[in-house]
């Protein structure tokens, strides 16, 4: 399972973007988080991927609490999560081709042996071409971008997605193409998702149960923008 435990978190000591918030996610469970911009749950987003530090709770992944964050977490933790953001812009490095920055996490995890077999699979899964592949991220729209994002988060085959408004730039069939993609790798592998967004109607449909973040955090404390 995937669980955060009275998870308080943020970037500001007097008004933590996240008080006192829990959920739980089981393997092979879609999960929706809905919220409006500046409630906190992206900074959820990032305890739960193990990208920020919670000033206090638990996160456990597996049975396994989490003890160490970003590079200090253990390897095995790391890549057992995958995380996609909103804006593919700022998490692509910009000096590299979308092929390279797909095959990124193989070659940083010594698996550079698997990037010949697994890259042609998962980029025309999510609608790459060869020619697309060679470009860098200056050089593709947004939703070429976002689809080279979701396949480095799958590259290593991660136990557990986090899709943090993942869709919210992009046009209507990319949603679809993406979602769909998702999707296709959740029934293959039985991965758990928590897709955070504001879209209640596709929340709705794409996950298994939708939580709203007054069901998740505590209310008390003021908004802060995530």
């Amino acid at each position: 399972m995937l669980e955060l435990h009275s998870v308080t978190a943020g970037y500001d000591r007097t008004a933590p973007a996240v008080r006192d918030a829990s959920l739980t996610i089981v393997p092979g469970e879609a999960v929706g988080l809905l919220g409006p911009s500046g409630c906190g749950k992206s900074t959820l987003a990032k305890v739960a991927a193990l990208l920020h530090p919670p000033r206090s709770g638990r996160v456990v992944i597996d049975g396994e609490e989490v003890r160490g964050w970003r590079h200090r977490a253990p390897r095995e933790l790391r890549t057992a999560v995958g995380v996609v953001f909103q804006q593919p812009r700022l998490s692509a490095d910009p000096r590299l081709s979308l092929y390279d920055l797909i095959a990124e996490p193989l070659r940083a995890t010594g698996r550079r042996a698997e990037v010949v077999e697994r890259l042609p699979e998962l980029t025309a899964a999510v609608g790459l071409t060869d020619e697309l592949l060679r470009r860098r991220p200056h050089e593709v729209s947004d939703g070429q971008l976002q689809r080279a994002c979701l396949a480095r988060a799958l590259v290593l085959r991660p136990r557990w997605l986090v899709c943090d408004e993942m869709t919210a730039m992009l046009d209507a069939s990319t949603t679809a193409a993406l979602v769909a993609v998702v999707e296709a790798y959740r029934s293959e592998s039985g991965a758990g998702l928590l897709a955070v967004g504001h879209d209640g109607t596709l929340l709705e449909r794409w996950c298994d149960r939708t939580l709203r973040w007054d069901e998740v955090a505590d209310r008390t404390k003021d908004p802060a923008r995530t």
